[in-house]
């Protein structure tokens, strides 16, 4: 099912939000918001499924601004990213004053470091979409924000970092949260947590070295 959403507003984020994302590292530009916009569409029925009603404009407006406070530094970017959509009027065009609400509730709830459950549908659903747990797009990933951020870094304390990090957020116990059934999401995280039993992660991440 192709998902209604109003052309104006996909008009405005386009023109005015998702240009944002150009100035950001790579790890978090044009391509990341892009799949996490699809990834949010792409999960609207099962959370219909579970939680009824789900509108698919709003879906749309809290993929684009998740990581829209990246502009104002990574700390808290979740809580700057929440903010920047409240603040922005032109959302009244197309949201009442409690879907913005809960959009921006939701932009803040998106981060998984955050160990908190979404407070609504809206949130699990950026939640689930910003996990994309594409194995190898990960990988890639964290190599490219190691590489921004940590340039002094040697090839080597680039691979541990990002292999620790991996770990961390997708090993066994680690501390990402799953809100939503997604079986794309649940098939890498099982080639994830092969990659890093059999050691395989450290050989994946040394072929980024020279993104």
């Amino acid at each position: 099912m192709m998902e209604q959403i109003n052309q104006e507003l996909k008009v405005y984020i386009e023109t005015n939000i998702l240009p944002l994302y150009q100035g950001f590292d790579a790890a978090h530009g044009p391509a990341h918001v892009r799949q996490v916009l699809e990834n949010s569409l792409a999960l609207i029925p099962a959370a219909r499924e579970l939680f009824g009603e789900v509108d698919a404009g709003m879906v749309y407006a809290i993929a684009a601004y998740h990581d829209t406070g990246l502009q104002f530094g990574r700390e808290n970017h979740e809580k700057t990213s929440g903010a920047y959509l409240l603040a922005d009027k032109n959302l009244s065009q197309w949201f009442s004053p409690g879907q913005i609400k809960t959009m921006g509730e939701a932009v803040e709830d998106h981060r998984a470091s955050s160990g908190k459950e979404p407070r609504s549908v809206y949130g699990r659903i950026v939640s689930e979409a910003d996990r994309d747990i594409d194995p190898q797009r990960i990988v890639r990933r964290v190599m490219e924000y190691g590489l921004a951020t940590k340039p002094e870094l040697s090839a080597e304390a680039q691979v541990r970092r990002a292999v620790e990090h991996i770990r961390e957020k997708y090993g066994e116990g680690g501390y990402m949260r799953r809100y939503l059934p997604c079986p794309q999401n649940e098939q890498g995280l099982a080639t994830l947590r092969k990659w890093l039993c059999t050691g395989e992660i450290y050989e994946l991440c040394r072929k980024h070295l020279k993104i």
